[in-house]
């Protein structure tokens, strides 16, 4: 066990690094155009899920995601009390990983995010890119897990752009961007509705890969 929630730490404070250090870094090279600093930052997101997952997968299972998690563990694997501990140090590193990322651009610590992100459209975002995440992972453990790496991060560099809330998919990385007034912040105020959608999507795909992949 500390060596899955050691896997988890490590792999969450690099992936939320990268989130908000690839954002803030796209956001200042931009020029002002969105469009490329949201490729920016998808393409650095998109490269170290693939790294992380196939790197901490044999050690963590490499979540970096209480949605993820949460399914698992209704799946059969992990136990309560390791789920609840594991959701916290995603949660702890992954906002330790976001200072980290203020600190190498010399921006203050501390900070709330200011980026609106709201509404029925948004929300709706968040269930289809959790829903189609899961889906992923699922299908692919299935029948060809030695993919899995390369499913998820290109799933997720898909869903940056199909999805209206450019796929956060994550309740851990949620709360931990409310704490970046950065290109890939969220407002505090905003965290609650996009969290209850993802953990609806991942139940949903709970429900729908049981008899899909059964």
């Amino acid at each position: 066990m500390k060596q899955r929630l050691a896997g988890e730490a490590v792999g969450s404070f690099l992936l939320f690094a990268t989130v908000v250090g690839s954002g803030i870094m796209a956001e200042q090279l931009a020029g002002g155009n969105v469009a490329v600093a949201l490729l920016g930052n998808m393409l650095a997101t998109g490269a170290m899920l693939y790294v992380l997952i196939t790197m901490l997968g044999p050690v963590s299972g490499a979540h970096f995601n209480p949605a993820v998690s949460l399914v698992m563990r209704l799946r059969g694997d992990n136990s309560w009390r390791g789920l609840a501990a594991t959701v916290l140090v995603q949660i702890g590193a992954g906002i330790l990983g976001v200072w980290t990322a203020h600190a190498m651009f010399e921006l203050p610590i501390l900070q709330a995010s200011q980026h609106v992100r709201t509404g029925p459209g948004q929300w709706l975002g968040e269930f289809v890119a959790t829903f189609g995440l899961l889906l992923t992972i699922f299908g692919t453990l299935r029948h060809r897990p030695e993919a899995v790496p390369a499913s998820v991060a290109l799933y997720i560099t898909a869903a940056y752009w199909f999805t209206s809330s450019t796929s956060f998919a994550n309740p851990a990385i949620t709360i931990a961007r409310s704490l970046s007034d950065s290109f890939a912040g969220i407002a505090p105020v905003d965290v609650p509705g996009f969290i209850a959608a993802q953990f609806a999507g991942a139940l949903a795909a709970h429900g729908v890969a049981k008899r899909l992949f059964a």
